[in-house]
């Protein structure tokens, strides 16, 4: 009884996936989780009271799993440029993936305190890695530029979810590469050494200008 319960259960939050994918939140109802699982509506209240309480299951089902497979391939990655490009180019990577779909659609949606939590235990250590590695290259506000750095993830995402005319490895690759050039390291992109740098040609002398019979300029004239 209880696997079965387990099976129904996974069933259902299988189709919430797919329904978020096509519609995004507006497009999980119970009605729509019936008919994608053959239950009846009301079967579907023994397992979640709400759309709500479908939303937080997955976000602590499959946020965990997103983040872990990410900050997998940042630990892998050597160095801090290439842990930011680990986390740039694993996210872009997993677009096609339909938990990742999934995801992307619940973070668009309006959530509840619940999923929000989950969202955040989930992205916990994740953040702090980022955090870490920006702080490794030098930013004095790592976690500004790590939600800036988020941006540029999310524009690609909306990019590749689009079928933008560009093919995914191409957007992939521009974001990565942007990225890469934003977080470097603030030493490189100090101004110019001024010795190093030419001085500017002196501007020519203008001629006088002739001076005409009337003395008065036209905006004291117009007073």
């Amino acid at each position: 009884m209880a696997e079965h319960r387990t099976m129904q259960r996974d069933a259902l939050l299988d189709a919430a996936r797919s329904l978020l994918t096509e519609g995004g939140t507006e497009a999980l109802t119970f009605p729509a989780l019936a008919e994608r699982t053959g239950l009846a509506r009301s079967s579907v209240y023994e397992y979640f009271r709400s759309r709500a309480a479908v939303v937080e299951e997955l976000c602590s089902v499959d946020f965990p799993v997103w983040a872990a497979e990410v900050e997998a391939a940042m630990e892998a990655a050597d160095g801090a440029a290439a842990k930011i490009e680990a986390y740039v180019r694993s996210q872009l990577t997993l677009v096609g993936d339909r938990r990742h779909r999934a995801v992307v659609a619940i973070s668009a949606g309006e959530l509840d305190a619940g999923a929000r939590e989950k969202i955040r235990a989930a992205h916990g250590g994740l953040v702090a890695m980022v955090v870490e590695a920006l702080g490794d290259l030098g930013h004095e506000e790592p976690r500004l530029t790590a939600m800036l750095l988020q941006g540029v993830v999310d524009a690609a995402v909306r990019r590749i979810e689009l079928g933008a005319a560009e093919v995914p490895e191409r957007i992939v690759d521009a974001a990565v590469a942007m990225a890469l050039r934003g977080v470097q390291s603030p030493a490189t992109t100090s101004a110019p050494d001024p010795e190093s740098t030419p001085e500017p040609a002196p501007a020519p002398t203008p001629e006088p200008a002739p001076v005409s019979d009337s003395a008065t300029s036209p905006l004291v004239e117009q007073l």
